[in-house]
């Protein structure tokens, strides 16, 4: 009964947190810090059919590279091109995806609820456009993934 009261209470500040999370399968590829060295790992994606909802890449320490990470890679021949770009899934990024609509704060929020469950994260990125938001989070383990989803679930 006090979950109850305490989620009532939540909804008539606007503290409610509707997201919705699931694990995320991240793809990585070493690039080319060069002019066109992204584009080129780019149109293998696109030649191979992937639809990409996230990508993000930067430069690494190592002098000349850099890295990138993409999702989702679905269908035989996206994996195929993927894979033939260098692209693999590491065992050791357990990701997890969270969207929901925008408010002020909620970023806080969930990285507090993660916080206070023990959740480890090792990245994070999020974006919102207009009333909406997403955001990957990257665990260190596949368990504190299991977990954030879980947890996140019943934020909703």
């Amino acid at each position: 009964m006090r979950a109850a009261v305490s989620t009532e209470r939540q909804r008539e500040r606007g503290n409610t947190m509707a997201v919705k999370a699931t694990k995320a399968e991240i793809w990585v590829a070493t690039i080319e810090d060069r002019a066109g060295g992204a584009a080129e790992k780019l149109e293998a994606l696109a030649k191979g059919g992937a639809n990409l909802e996230m990508l993000l890449a930067r430069r690494t320490e190592q002098p000349g590279q850099g890295v990138m990470f993409v999702t989702p890679v679905k269908g035989a021949k996206a994996v195929k091109a993927a894979q033939a770009a260098g692209f693999s899934k590491p065992e050791n990024i357990h990701s997890v995806r969270i969207e929901g609509g925008d408010k002020p704060g909620l970023g806080s929020r969930i990285a507090r609820a993660l916080g206070d469950a023990g959740v480890s994260f090792r990245g994070v990125s999020a974006v919102a456009i207009g009333s909406k938001f997403i955001s990957y989070i990257a665990c260190d383990s596949a368990e504190d993934a299991a977990k954030a989803v879980s947890l996140l679930k019943k934020l909703a």
